[in-house]
């Protein structure tokens, strides 16, 4: 494991800025940095929380989990405030952008009610990642690159210690991200928000990643269900609300008409691979190749003190450091 580090003084908390803005140059730097070491360990570290873990079974809840849960009811909460605009608009509904604005003008205060006094120098640098993790205000769009930013903004909770690592970790999935993904979900039919870099059916999601690979980790050694059980309408009822992977396929069904194997071939084909592991495994090969190896997504990304600009302190073990 990597060796514990102390978490930032609290006087080199910074803005973050972009910094990928060469493909050719910049992408490969991002691969051996610290910002990726810490991001993908903290992912892979999640995904070990959620192994054979239900949504609704019992899981110990830290305070700053209740906050983090109150944050996003807030911004849910917002959106009866800015509702769509009637006039008809071909890309999008405008109101988003007023939306974002809201948000951006209030980051300040709601994370000032979300960390201890002793933590506000770090809002500076925080709030950009949770800014960009609902959309983006002027393209009216949203993709694995603003869930990127979320996943950031979590792991960024986590170095300064607000978030308390391992035990905190299932509730981080199985509450938190939950609960983000219904609040975009929402943001996207609410505002009709165009995919951002979408590939079109030849991607895995119009706007999503994660709720597969974490997903496909609830159900590594589920005795019932299948890769192939996707393909059961009764099976995605029933189970939608425990596992993030059936409800991500009950979302796309809920938004998308025709044949699933035309408009998804990519969910199609992995619903035909024998073993949950193996869909886990493929997962995070492809969220490597397909979401942090790619231009479009990442140039986008804000480094700072918390997510560093500089090669990685152990590219071999990607481990978010401890904030004690």
């Amino acid at each position: 494991m990597m060796a514990n580090q102390e978490s930032p003084a609290q006087d080199t908390f910074i803005v973050p800025v972009k910094r990928i803005k060469d493909e050719a140059k910049d992408l490969p730097y991002f691969q051996t940095s610290e910002a990726y070491a810490r991001i993908m360990s903290y992912i892979l570290a999640l995904n070990n929380a959620v192994l054979n873990r239900k949504v609704s079974e019992p899981i110990p809840e830290s305070n700053a989990i209740t906050k983090v849960l109150a944050l996003l009811e807030t911004l849910d909460s917002w959106i009866e405030l800015v509702p769509p605009k009637a006039d008809p608009q071909r890309f999008g509904n405008l109101a988003f952008r007023d939306y974002i604005r809201m948000v951006e003008e209030k980051a300040t205060t709601i994370l000032e009610d979300l960390l201890p006094p002793n933590l506000h120098l770090a809002i500076q640098e925080i709030s950009p990642y949770l800014t960009q993790a609902l959309g983006h205000g002027i393209r009216i769009d949203y993709g694995s690159g603003h869930e990127l930013s979320f996943v950031a903004w979590l792991a960024c909770l986590e170095i300064i210690g607000f978030v308390r690592g391992p035990t905190d970790h299932p509730a981080v999935v199985l509450r938190v991200f939950v609960r983000y993904l219904e609040l975009v979900r929402k943001l996207q039919k609410t505002y009709q928000l165009e995919p951002a870099g979408s590939h079109g059916v030849w991607g895995l999601d119009d706007y999503q990643f994660l709720p597969y690979l974490w997903g496909s980790a609830q159900l590594r050694d589920h005795p019932r269900l299948k890769p192939v059980s996707i393909m059961q309408s009764q099976y995605l009822e029933d189970f939608a609300p425990d596992y993030m992977y059936f409800r991500a396929i009950q979302s796309i069904y809920q938004t998308k008409r025709g044949p699933f194997h035309e408009h998804s071939p990519v969910l199609f084909e992995i619903s035909g691979v024998p073993h949950w592991t193996k869909v886990n495994s493929g997962m995070i090969k492809m969220y490597k190749a397909e979401v942090l190896n790619k231009f479009p997504v990442v140039q986008h990304l804000l480094f700072g003190s918390l997510l560093p600009w500089r090669p990685a302190d152990s590219p071999e073990d990607f481990a978010v450091p401890s904030s004690k």
